[in-house]
């Protein structure tokens, strides 16, 4: 198995989505069962920032990082090149990010629960983000309503010819409140 390619194997690519549903229901369990009551509260609100911190991170990563920086857009090229192609970035990549650049600070910041909890709910939102960036590339035309927006908005990405030569908008996948935010919603079209 190539572990630092792009693109993965069928059982590679479906492992991510596994691996990180499997830590989500570990990290949420952990917290509801073994979490400090009196930090209830404290630990859901440090959730759902995580959760909501995801979409500024993915929307972030989208635009300057797989648009702006090699090798970085180099291998999200490939990516526009191929968009039923089964790419993705590397678990042991992403592992290793979510957990140097999220969990350690927010360890260091705070204590082990409310780190499991901040990393929980980024987890949560990034396990939505690949969920439907999936959805969007390998389920043909979306029954459900949200879905259709959220694939013809990623279309109106995917589909200008100089989406990799020039910051063309539509960033957001999940959401595209922060393409709103930003001024990278575009024109109507």
């Amino acid at each position: 198995m190539r572990i630092f390619s792009i693109e993965q194997s069928r059982l590679a690519y479906r492992a991510d989505f596994a691996l990180y549903g499997l830590a989500c229901l570990l990290l949420s369990a952990i917290l509801l069962l073994a979490g400090p009551p009196e930090q209830g509260l404290r630990l859901l609100s440090l959730a759902v920032a995580g959760l909501a911190g995801w979409t500024l991170l993915e929307y972030v990563l989208h635009r300057f990082v797989l648009h702006g920086l090699p090798p970085f857009k180099r291998w999200h090229a490939e990516h526009h090149r191929r968009p039923r192609a089964l790419i993705c970035t590397p678990t042991l990549l992403s592992a290793t990010l979510i957990a140097g650049l999220v969990f350690v600070p927010a360890l260091l910041l705070g204590d082990w629960w409310q780190a499991c909890a901040l990393t929980a709910g980024l987890l949560v939102g990034y396990l939505i983000y690949a969920l439907i960036h999936h959805a969007l590339h390998h389920s043909g035309r979306c029954a459900q309503v949200w879905l259709q927006r959220r694939q013809h908005w990623h279309a109106l990405h995917h589909g200008s010819r100089h989406a990799l030569q020039r910051q063309t908008g539509h960033y957001g996948v999940t959401s595209a409140f922060w393409d709103h935010v930003f001024g990278s919603a575009g024109s109507p079209r």
